[in-house]
């Protein structure tokens, strides 16, 4: 029961991050486009600090440790195949790309002048780079909730 629980918990976890990121890839990220550089890069640099909220971060965070419980349920034979997969795509794919390719994405904008001259170039380089691992780590997500789906099954 305690088992059952705990993939459904991580399975709505990921498919909750998940859904986030879809929609910065297909709203956000796309309207942003459309603005001029300097009002895309200030939009942006606003979304970035108002993303590291305790809402959001206890649905990112939160479900990166429902993973871990997942491996750790494998390591005792109580996670099948499935659930290991899962927690280990939403670990790596949507953890581990946040760490290793957006945040420092983030960083970079945060440190740009929207109105220095070459903020522009920036800015294309920031929307195609970031956009893409976005939407890897979206279908990571969705992956290792659909996943943990799979191995209730």
């Amino acid at each position: 029961m305690i088992w059952t629980g705990l993939t459904i918990v991580t399975a709505l976890g990921s498919a909750l991050v998940a859904g986030v990121f879809y929609g910065f890839s297909g709203l956000v990220m796309p309207a942003l486009a459309r603005l001029t550089a300097a009002e895309g890069i200030a939009a942006m640099q606003a979304i970035n600090v108002s993303a590291v909220t305790p809402g959001f971060m206890t649905g990112f965070l939160g479900t990166a440790l429902l993973c871990a419980a997942v491996l750790v349920a494998g390591w005792f034979g109580r996670a099948d195949g499935w659930a290991i997969a899962g927690a280990l795509l939403y670990l790596v794919g949507t953890v581990g790309v946040t760490i290793l390719a957006n945040v420092p994405r983030n960083d970079m904008l945060a440190a740009l002048d929207p109105m220095a001259a070459d903020a522009p170039a920036a800015w294309m380089g920031y929307l195609s780079g970031w956009t893409l691992w976005n939407h890897l780590r979206g279908l990571a997500g969705l992956a290792a909730a659909a996943a943990l789906i799979v191995s209730l099954l």
